[in-house]
Parts: structure tokens; sequence; C-alpha cells
């Protein structure tokens, strides 16, 4: 009886607990874990979103997925083929279709993934159209996006493989075609397609990715067969930031036949930052930064920094070069940037990568860069920049009719500055008399030696250069260099043979027409023409920028004491300093300062006012929309 009681009053207590509990409830937990709940999707946690999961549990479908998802997958599509469904199953067959493609690898799901979205984004009534603040916007075309990156893959799975032809669906077939003039650039041809959401970016300081519709891939640019590549514009080894779409034809009436016709379409960075779809102008996703790694990252130019500035560099290609990261394009301003002593074109990426994010600048300007043997003559180097660009804008516009092609803009660092410098100067006879004490004329010289110094040190102003930024310049020379590193870098540097033949005559049996005469006659090396005092720096500084040219000058100087006192560990703030700047900046930096965000965003302020000014001038430099 007892027992019995016991029983009772247990089974009592049991059913009173069941009573009291709400089946119902809610725990507070962190405003983050909801929201990571609530945005988890396909993509960031390779589960299905909240919007999916209600959508297919609505339908009854969900528990069955993970059985059967082909199975689940088909039922939504009847419901939908039927009439029944709308945009919420669509995208819900998007992302389902990416998930179980990803969980088995099968390309026809990848390729219903990109349909399905497609549709979801280009409803055949315009008023259909998902709403922009509408989370699964972004997130279709991102699904949209990386399903067109992995069912065009290649068989290695390192690159996107953009091949014509007609594959199979789950419920049918897709006959993809494509444009072979697509993948013409310039003189070059496009391959080698990689895909940069799969590229981790290491050494950039920023990276930045414009979204939109469309794979973003870094193409690899070959010469064509007919290409001089000595008289090329385009970089040697140019990687390109592209988009790859997948065009659907009447995708709505193709998931119910089952037959869909689509074109794949490839732009390229330079060229176009938005396409015509359903009517209406869309951006293309596009990503720069992880290109531009891509093509620094197995460019010999790191090695030639050290052994290009000895004169001993034995790979990449032959100096001085004058290249650009994208084909000529009429209407855009030319911005030439020269890097320092024992340095390279790769200096300049993190600039240029916040420059390409600045959408006025890019839809402005076209970057070219100056690579050279950094410890030959400043003149020499002077003179070899010059002869480039000058070659280069006759070349490419040689009727002068391209008017923002001369409106340049030079920008040198420490070394380069002096060069940038050379670009805008009538120095008349005054350079050469401050390193000859005789005329020109009376110095014992071959016609041909004769002839270079007189292209080197009687310089007249390149007429489409139109304003120069100097980024720590030594005006007045470094303090680093001294008889000491002097005469190291004179035993260590080579200076190229022909020039060091064509001047031992005159160096040996006319050392008495130089100010500068050498116990053992030589060319100076660019260290000597950087140190204070010597002749030839000295008198550089002497001579003013052309008139009509505004010029600014970005100074580096390390600590916090006053400016005018302090230096960048290798040019003291007097040396960098010029009067008659339309502008100085100081920044907290050393020397290599082309990486700061004070010194980015100078430039970037520069480069505004330059097309400013321009544009008041009555000149637009803005390429026609493509």
């Amino acid at each position: 009886m007892a027992t019995r009681l016991r029983t009772v009053l247990g089974l009592c207590a049991v059913l009173s607990l069941g009573a009291c509990a709400s089946p119902i409830g809610v725990t507070r937990v962190s405003a983050r874990s909801v929201h990571r709940s609530l945005t988890a999707n396909a993509l960031s946690t390779g589960h299905a979103s909240e919007w999916t999961r209600n959508t297919v549990s609505s339908w009854g479908l969900l528990g069955r997925f993970d059985g059967d998802p082909e199975g689940v997958l088909q039922a939504l599509r009847e419901i939908v083929t039927s009439g029944h469904g709308g945009s919420a199953e669509l995208f819900a067959l998007g992302e389902l279709s990416f998930l179980h493609a990803e969980d088995t690898q099968k390309r026809p799901y990848y390729l219903a993934a990109a349909v399905y979205t497609y549709a979801f984004l280009f409803p055949q009534d315009p008023d259909g159209r998902p709403d922009e603040l509408d989370p699964r916007t972004r997130l279709a075309a991102d699904l949209y996006n990386r399903a067109i990156t992995t069912a065009f893959r290649s068989r290695d799975r390192h690159a996107v493989d953009l091949a014509p032809a007609t594959y199979p669906l789950p419920f049918g077939e897709i006959e993809v075609s494509m444009d072979p003039r697509s993948l013409d650039w310039g003189d070059r041809r496009l391959v080698d397609f990689v895909p940069v959401a799969e590229l981790k970016v290491r050494g950039m300081r920023n990276r930045y990715r414009r979204a939109g519709v469309g794979a973003p891939l870094a193409a690899r640019a070959v010469p064509r067969a007919d290409v001089d590549l000595e008289e090329s514009l385009i970089a040697p080894r140019a990687r390109v930031a592209a988009t790859v779409l997948l065009r659907l034809d009447n995708v709505h009436s193709g998931i119910v036949s089952g037959r869909i016709r689509g074109i794949l379409e490839l732009y390229t960075a330079d060229n176009y930052e938005t396409t015509r779809l359903d009517g209406r102008t869309v951006p293309l996703e596009v990503e720069e930064t992880a290109t531009i790694a891509a093509q620094l990252a197995d460019s010999p130019m790191w090695k030639r920094e050290l052994w290009g500035f000895l004169g001993r560099a034995e790979t990449g290609d032959r100096l001085p070069i004058l290249v650009s990261l994208t084909p000529y394009r009429r209407g855009r301003i030319p911005v030439v940037f020269v890097h320092g002593t024992a340095s390279s074109p790769g200096r300049w990426a993190d600039m240029v990568n916040d420059l390409l994010a600045d959408p006025w600048i890019r839809r402005r300007c076209q970057f070219w860069f100056f690579m050279y043997d950094t410890g030959n003559p400043i003149a020499y180097s002077g003179m070899l920049l010059r002869e480039k660009l000058t070659d280069v804008v006759s070349r490419l516009d040689p009727n002068g009719q391209d008017t923002c092609l001369r409106q340049m803009v030079v920008l040198g660092h420490s070394q380069g500055g002096l060069l940038t410098k050379l670009t805008a100067v009538d120095t008349g006879s005054r350079l050469w008399n401050a390193i000859g004490r005789v005329p020109l004329a009376e110095v014992p010289a071959s016609e041909e030696f004769r002839n270079l110094l007189a292209r080197a040190l009687f310089v007249k102003p390149l007429p489409f250069v139109r304003r120069l930024v100097f980024v720590a310049t030594p005006h007045r020379g470094s303090f680093r260099t001294g008889a000491l590193v002097n005469g190291l870098v004179r035993r260590m540097v080579r200076l190229p043979e022909s020039l060091v033949s064509m001047s031992h005559h005159t160096l040996t049996q006319g050392s008495g027409a130089f100010y500068a005469a050498r116990t053992i006659a030589s060319l100076p090396t660019a260290t000597e023409n950087m140190t204070p005092g010597n002749p030839f720096l000295e008198g550089l500084a002497a001579i003013p920028v052309a008139d009509g040219v505004p010029y600014h000058s970005i100074i580096a100087v390390k600590g916090a004491g006053p400016a005018e006192e302090g230096n960048d560990g290798v040019v003291a703030y007097r040396s960098a300093h010029v009067d008659g700047a339309a502008s100085e900046l100081v920044v907290r930096s050393s020397h290599s300062t082309q990486s700061e965000p004070a010194t980015v965003q100078e430039v970037r302020r520069i480069l505004h006012l330059h097309g400013a000014e321009l544009e008041v001038a009555g000149l637009n430099c803005l390429p026609a929309a493509r």
C-alpha cells in the first residue's frame, strides 16, 4: 500500500512539473550569438541559412534533406515549376544545390546553384525583384559567383577553365557558349584564370573587393605571337583583375523545360565596372588586391632590387623598362611611378592598391612604372626616363589627339624624385657647368659620348609632364652617403659596359675638364651623385622646376621632434624640403614611406587636385563608360 502511494505521489509530482513548464520560451544570450545564428549560411558555415531552412520546413521537406538531398531538390523544383512556389523557393534551391555540390563535388549541382540564384536575382516580373536590403540578395549573388567559379574549375582545381560546351544539369542541360575575342586584352591574350576568392593575401596593408555579380579572377596576360615586347607598354608578366559572368537566356522557362542557354562573358577591371542584366545596370564583382599580390609573388623584380643597383642582375627584363598595369586607353591621365635606390616598382604596391580603390582615380588615371638600374649615374638614369616617356607618348598618340595623355603626373621616391625633377627642368648649360670646367665641345670625347652627355645634361622639360610629386627626395643629398660608403659602392657597382667603354677615353685623357676629377678616372655612381656637396647634385638643386608645372613634396621624418631638425633615417628634412612647392606634407615615417596611409592620402589628394584643375580648364579626362 505504501509503495503504491509513493508511486502515485511521484506521478503527480511529474505531472505537476510538466504542467508548469512552458513548451515555448526564450533564453537570454549575447546579441552577437543571435546575429551569428541568423546570418549563418552555406558559404560561411557550410549549413543552410535560416531563410532556406524556414522555406523548406514550410513544405515539410527539411527533415528529408540530410538523407535524400537530391529528392528534396527535385521536390522543391516541382513546387516552383508548378507555380506553387516563388522567389523564396528559388533562393532555397540555389543554396541547397550549392551545399549538395560542395558535399558531392558534382558539377551539375554547382551549375544548378548558379541557375537558381540567377533566377532569384533576375525574376520574370521586375516588380518581384528582391529588395536591395534583403540579406538574401547579397547572399544569392555570392552563391552565384562561387557556383560559377567551382562549376568551371580546371582538373587540377587551381584555375577556372572557360570552356564552351553543353553541360548536364540535375533536371536537364545547359548549353554554354563564349566569344573567344573576349580573351583579347590589348596586345595580350588572357589565360590561367585563378579564382581570387581562394587566395589569401600577405604583405598588403589593405584588401579591397568591389561587390557585385560574377566570379572575380586574376588572369595572366601572355603576349600574342606578333607582339614586340620591346615596344609593348604592358608589363611582361602582367596579371589582370577580371570577372567572368554566366549570362542566362530565358532562365525561368529553362528551369521548367530543362533546357537552358548561357553565355560566358569575360570583363577586365580596367575596362568594365558594370554590365546590363535584365534591363538594368548591375556592378561586377572585382578584386584587384589579390591580383596585384599574385603578380608580385612570382616577380623577378625583388631579386633585381639589390643586384640591379649593383648592375649585376642576371634575371628579369633588360632595364630600363617603362610598363603599365593596363593597355593604353585614350582619355586617361598617366601617373608615372619612379622608385628609389635598390628598389623596384613592387614597393608602390600598397599605394597603387589604395588608389585603385578610389573610383574617381581609377576611372581617370593609368599607372605606369619606370624600372632602372639604380646604381647608374643619376643624369644617365634621368635621360633614360625622359626618352622612354617621349617614345611611349609619341607611339601611343602620334597625331597628338589625346590631350589627357599629355597631362602626365610623375611621382618619384628618394633617388626616383631626382629623376622625376629631370623631366620638368630647363637646365640650359647650368647642369653641365656644375661639373665641367670647359664647354662640352672642348671635351676630348667621341661624337657618340658627346651626344650622350648632351642628352643627359642639357635638359628641356617634357611638354607632356604637367605635375611632379617628390617623396622623401634627397635634393641636397643623403647623410648616409660619404667617402666610406661611396668607396664600398664604387668597388661593388658595375656600370653598363657600353657606358664605361664610351667614357674611358674622356675620363682618362680629359679629366681636367671636370671639377670632380678622380685619381682613378671613372663615372660617378648614383650614391656619389647623392652625396652632399656633389657638384651635379648642387647644380640640379639650384635649377627650378619649369614654369607652369606645380610640384608637391612629401617628406618623411622619424619621431615626434621638430620636423625641420629631423630626418627619415636616410634623408634629412632640410635636404628634402624645396622652396616653391605647391604643398608640403611631413609624414612621421621612415624613409620607405610609400605605404604609409598619410603618404597615400596625400597622393590621392594631389591626383584629385590635378583632375579638378584640368576640369576647370575645360579638360575632362574620363573615358567613355563601358
